[in-house]
Formats: structure tokens, C-alpha cells, sequence
């Protein structure tokens, strides 16, 4: 990794003329290959919490080689760490998985057993933002599957950013897509799905906090189901 060489002035520019220059709807492949262009591959990261592996696949077809980065909170579903694994073993890509400081054991000790329940925020910024943060460290840019259609708190998800909380380019190349549009491309390509998906999960994170959603509720009414929170914090 350590694949950063310019300063934050400068991606912070560059995250701008992208911004210019790929508008509001270019084709996701556009996006890829933008960041192909302007960043060396070591700089390059993608962030994928394994409810499919679109992104991961979309991203490794121009940059092959990608690190691709898998939150290993420790409170996965079994079918999450099925689809990393399979990604792991199939894709051109280096999966690197990002580890809390602590174990869930050691933070049930220091923090109360179950944090996920009495203080959600922190169980994820403990297991979730920190990691990620120090991962995300030594890149230029990093790669999100985050998409508009997803909440109404996502609706104004742009292609390419700048990303102050992570001090790097942040590229959103799934964000005009749908939900169909993400499953019509993982059947064409043979690409990994988590099996959630087709369970009444269109959106998937730690398992307790994550329930199935039912018919004509928002995609993402299933995280964090009865609290006021609706983001881990990552994307906000």
C-alpha cells in the first residue's frame, strides 16, 4: 500500500475537475477509468461491505490488482464472510481486511458486553470509522458503492468528491444505478452476490443491526431498525 504522493491541496483539486468533468450521470465505466487515468493503482482503494461484489469486480476490470477493503467488524453474517471469501479466491484484487483495535471480546470487556445495543454510534465508530480511517490513510482515493436510490439521505451522491473526514478523492461510481441495475450486472458478469440479498436484505450491514425489510419500505430501513440512526457514520 503507501501509495500516496500528493498533497491534500492537490487531490482536493483534482477531486473538483473530476467532478467537472464527469457531470451528474457519466457511465460508471467512465468513472473507473477516470480515477485509471489520474491515479496509480497502489493509491487506489475500494471499500466493499460484501453484500455483492459489483464494485469490487467493476473497479478490478481497469484496475486490476485493486486493494479492495473489507471491514471485519466481527459481527458479520455468515453469508458476508461467503461472499468476501469467494471474492478473495476469484478476483484480481488484493482483499485486505480492516480490523478494530479491539476484538469483540476485548470491547465487550472495556466498552460492556453488546455496545451495539446500548450505544450503537460508538460500537461502529469503534468497529467501523477508526479501522477505516487508519486504512484509508496511505491512498489518494477511494471507491464507494454507495448509491442515490438507497436512502433519502443519499439522493445527492455525486460521481467524484472530496472526501474531508478521510482527507481523499471519493468516487461514487454506483450512484445513478438502481438496485435492478446492480443485480441485471451481477448476473451478466457471474459476479458474487450475498445470499441476503434475495432474503429480504437489500442492504446489509452487522447482523444485530440489521433486519429484513419489508415490501415498499426504503431500501435501508433494516439498518439500525427503531433508532434514529441511519448511518454508521462513513458516509455522512
Amino acid at each position: 500500500m503507501t501509495g500516496r504522493l500528493r498533497t491534500s491541496e492537490a487531490l482536493q483539486a483534482l477531486a473538483g475537475r473530476g467532478n467537472e468533468e464527469l457531470g451528474w450521470d457519466s457511465s460508471s465505466a467512465d468513472v473507473v477509468a477516470w480515477v485509471a487515468r489520474e491515479f496509480p493503482v497502489r493509491a487506489v482503494a475500494v471499500a466493499s461491505s460484501m453484500a455483492d461484489a459489483v464494485l469490487p469486480h467493476l473497479v478490478s476490470q481497469q484496475l486490476p490488482g485493486v486493494d479492495v477493503l473489507f471491514l471485519e467488524t466481527g459481527y458479520h453474517f455468515p453469508e458476508t464472510i461467503a461472499t468476501r471469501n469467494e471474492v478473495a479466491a476469484t478476483f484480481d484484487i488484493n482483499l485486505v481486511d480492516v480490523l478494530p483495535a479491539l476484538t469483540v471480546e476485548e470491547q465487550d470487556r472495556t466498552s460492556g458486553k453488546d455496545l451495539f445495543a446500548t450505544d450503537p454510534a460508538q460500537c461502529c465508530a469503534l468497529r467501523k470509522m477508526s479501522p477505516l480511517k487508519s486504512a484509508l490513510a496511505g491512498y489518494e482515493v477511494w471507491f464507494t458503492g454507495v448509491r442515490r436510490d438507497e436512502a433519502p439521505t443519499r439522493t445527492k451522491t455525486p460521481l467524484v468528491t472530496w472526501d474531508p473526514l478521510h482527507d481523499l478523492v471519493k468516487v461514487n461510481p454506483l450512484a445513478a444505478w438502481t438496485f435492478d441495475a446492480l443485480l441485471d450486472y451481477a448476473q451478466l458478469h457471474r459476479v458474487p452476490v450475498n445470499l441476503l440479498l434475495s432474503n429480504g436484505y437489500p442492504s446489509i450491514g452487522c447482523h444485530p443491526c440489521t433486519r429484513p425489510v419489508a415490501p415498499g419500505e426504503d431500501p435501508r430501513a433494516g439498518r439500525w431498525a427503531g433508532l434514529a440512526k441511519t448511518e454508521c457514520g462513513i458516509h455522512q
